[in-house]
């Protein structure tokens, strides 16, 4: 195989099996700044050779079609240019579930676990719980919610139409699209001013426009901008969400929006210049950074 590399010499008795495939490879994305380059090509070649990456240890020794050399080398060469390795293969799981992604929607990322992980656990008393989310994107926190809350209802939104479709075939593929309204629409702009939830929660971009430049080129190159660039200091969204949700909770209702982890102290004042909310905290993701802000609504939003 060869992605702008010297073939076999022709006398050569090399053959290009699945391991030779995976350490050159390997060796390959490694000069070309992956941090994960083993992880890459195995997954990659898994894409080619339609199997799962445990299968292929069992046939290292199986040498790939000219087809799949093809396919292989193309991969290759997007991932060498820093393209995400979900978009290449077009999914990637979520809280134990698979999901499409396409260049219209953020990759979805174990970070975001942690705040499906708190509505999970706050939402489990209720009976029928009722869940606002904004910024939905690829789905994923929307579909994760409502897979494990099986009494649950939803109403997901997006600004974009190209993600919404992605979030849709999402929902169709887990079997939740009867109970997930997805809106076209700006936050809350398409949800009915009286309509009231027991949880709103939000992924919103939050990456100061200063930093987007700064990002890791997967990212900053590939990724959508406008699901990324969270104004000057990386908190118009988030404020947004924050400010208006009152209006969307039934007292005693939550909401909970992912941060960035330099943006707790902010998001806590965010929270506390609105008067009705209560028991705000910050939750940490398995790294320990800081993660998602939650607050609950009291009885009374004095507004």
């Amino acid at each position: 195989m060869t992605v702008n590399a010297r073939k076999p010499a022709a006398n050569s008795t090399e053959v290009w099996t699945v391991a030779r495939i995976i350490d050159w490879t390997t060796g390959y994305l490694k000069q070309h700044g992956s941090d994960t380059p083993r992880l890459d090509a195995e997954i990659l070649l898994a894409h080619t050779r339609n199997c799962s990456r445990i299968q292929l240890y069992t046939r290292f020794d199986e040498v790939l079609t000219d087809e799949e050399r093809t396919t292989m080398r193309e991969l290759v060469r997007r991932r060498a240019q820093a393209e995400p390795v979900a978009y290449l293969v077009g999914h990637r799981e979520f809280f134990g579930l698979d999901f499409q992604v396409t260049h219209d929607v953020l990759i979805p990322r174990p970070d975001t676990e942690t705040l499906v992980v708190e509505l999970l656990e706050l939402a489990r008393p209720l009976e029928t719980p009722r869940i606002l989310d904004l910024c939905t994107g690829s789905g994923c926190i929307a579909i994760a919610a409502t897979v494990n809350l099986p009494a649950a209802t939803l109403v997901a939104t997006d600004i974009s139409p190209a993600a919404l479709a992605v979030a849709r075939e999402n929902a169709g593929r887990h079997q939740v699209t009867d109970r997930i309204a997805f809106l076209e629409g700006d936050l809350f702009a398409p949800v009915g001013e009286t309509e009231l939830f027991d949880f709103v929660v939000s992924n919103p971009p939050y990456i100061p426009t200063d930093d987007l430049d700064k990002l890791d080129a997967d990212v900053r190159l590939h990724e959508p901008r406008g699901a990324l660039d969270g104004g000057p200091d990386g908190l118009r969204f988030v404020r947004q969400v924050i400010e208006q949700a009152p209006r969307h909770l039934r007292p005693g209702g939550w909401i909970l929006v992912e941060i960035d982890c330099t943006q707790p102290d902010l998001a806590l004042d965010a929270v506390n210049a609105i008067p009705g909310y209560q028991n705000a905290r910050i939750i940490k993701d398995l790294a320990g950074r800081p993660r998602v802000v939650l607050a609950q609504r009291g009885d009374e939003t004095g507004e």
